[in-house]
């Protein structure tokens, strides 16, 4: 597996690379030098039935295979992910734009523990038995859906395409998955990865395309059961219109507005290192990122001239350069947006503290998409920037006086994905956390995870919940059996 690869994108269908029927191609552009990097297939319904029939070929055995096998192929995928982390590295800063330090330091790591975990977790998934006063018995089997299908985000494309493959697989599923066609090469190449680690032909089929097309034939193949999505919420809108009348499973992770609230008897230094991180790490471009931060009235002018200065020391550069802290936006089309979020802030009677503007480097990246770390104050909660998702290197500012107005601040969305807590007071956190709306709550830190956990949101967020247990029992059917004894 080497480099050269990329140029030569392929699906990947029933064990072999094939080239898309349509004949078309999509562009690949490296975000941080405006580069054509290579051509992405541009599949359609017929790439898409191609690969189900693949994958209902190679299910009856698939689903047969022993726990154990299937742990040892998934755990040597795992292995294989370790060993090529730096090309896969490399890769994923060449498609998104990310520095290359975290594509090292989170994303490719986090793909390998994604294959690790769910080997491991399905050596231990267990049903119940019930007993009734000698009588009869009740146990529960769990059984694969069959043929699933899996569309993930161009954010933390490796990490969040394996978080849904990797226990679909473990569970016995075949899987038709889609990464997005922003951010298509370590999806390629980890087909590659399949192949040699001996994963059986059709047991995993990897199709390229644009959402509206490929993804929607993947929405809308009657042999597909299950949706397990990422990305928007008004993708998964369009999906779950499609799914419900299919009456198909759906797991729907989708946007946040996150809230970070931060009280004045917080932890001040770890948490002001930690409030940069969860605002602008991968250019603010992570579901989880905290994208309103909400600061007690007395310590709001502190706060404010502090998170200023530290925001404007953050480097924007070459994200193939140790000293970037921020890369590249990860397209133009991304871009565009978060520029026109900007001057919609600036409309609304917002105060840009820092940033709010697009970066020009020089040499490799003089044609890249690079914006400023942006700091906003003074807009109140109703308005378009503290409601809409940006899913950029863009925070807005809010003081608090009680409690009780930090809660109405933090819940005042249509989304409910993840907050953020600053408090050493215990009994504060955790009212505060019981209700706060969303699915995950943070105290005193940021991004910490568990992959036992559920993770998933409320409201607008999503449906559904992805993460240990949670995750096989998706991708399984119940089936209860009774027996007269």
């Amino acid at each position: 597996m080497n480099l050269s690869v990329y140029n030569d994108i392929r699906n990947f269908i029933g064990g072999s690379f094939q080239p898309t029927r349509s004949g078309n191609y999509i562009d690949n552009i490296n975000p941080a030098t405006g580069e054509l990097t290579g051509k992405v297939p541009d599949s359609n319904e017929k790439d898409v039935a191609e690969a189900v029939a693949a994958a209902q070929k190679a299910f009856p055995q698939w689903a047969a295979t022993p726990v154990e096998k299937r742990f040892r192929l998934l755990n040597h995928i795992a292995g294989l992910i370790d060993e090529h982390l730096d090309e896969l590295a490399v890769a994923e800063t060449t498609d998104n734009g990310k520095p290359l330090w975290l594509s090292k330091k989170m994303d490719i790591p986090r793909a390998a523990a994604n294959f690790r975990f769910f080997a491991t977790g399905i050596m231990h998934f267990a049903s119940e038995s019930h007993n009734t006063e000698d009588k009869f018995i009740n146990y529960t089997l769990r059984q694969p859906i069959g043929i699933v299908g899996c569309i993930s985000p161009w954010n933390l494309p490796l990490y969040l395409f394996t978080w849904k493959i990797a226990p679909a697989l473990a569970a016995g599923n075949c899987v038709i998955a889609k990464p997005s066609e922003v951010t298509p090469l370590t999806a390629y190449l980890l087909s590659h990865i399949c192949k040699e680690a001996g994963l059986p032909d059709g047991v995993l089929n990897i199709i390229h395309g644009a959402g509206n097309i490929a993804g929607e034939a993947i929405v809308k193949h009657p042999a597909i059961r299950a949706i397990s999505f990422t990305g928007s919420t008004r993708a998964g809108e369009r999906i779950a219109s499609l799914a419900a009348p299919k009456f198909k499973k759906l797991s729907l992770e989708l946007g946040g507005k996150n809230p970070s609230v931060i009280f004045s008897d917080c932890d001040w230094e770890k948490m002001m290192q930690t409030t940069i991180q969860s605002s602008f790490r991968n250019q603010g471009e992570i579901c989880l990122c905290s994208s309103r931060i909400l600061i007690e009235e007395s310590i709001y002018e502190k706060f404010k001239k502090e998170f200023t200065e530290r925001t404007k020391q953050l480097k924007v550069g070459d994200p193939m350069e140790e000293s970037s802290q921020q890369g590249a936006i990860v397209s133009k089309v991304h871009f565009d947006k978060i520029i026109r979020c900007i001057d919609t802030a600036r409309q609304e009677g917002g105060k840009i503290l820092c940033g709010g503007n697009p970066v020009k480097l020089a040499a490799r990246c003089a044609n890249g998409h690079f914006i400023e770390p942006t700091v906003v104050e003074g807009l109140g909660p109703d308005c378009q920037t503290n409601q809409e998702e940006i899913f950029g290197p863009v925070v807005t500012l809010q003081p608090f006086k009680t409690e009780e107005e930090a809660l109405h601040l933090a819940n005042a969305t249509r989304y409910g994905l993840a907050a953020t807590i600053w408090t050493q007071d215990v009994s504060k956190a955790n009212r505060v956390a019981i209700k706060v709306e969303s699915g995950i709550v943070w105290v005193n830190c940021w991004l910490l995870r568990d992959l036992r956990t559920p993770f998933g949101g409320v409201k607008n967020s999503g449906i559904g919940r992805e993460g240990g247990w949670e995750a096989l029992r998706f991708f399984t059917e119940a089936k209860n059996v009774c027996i007269q004894i």
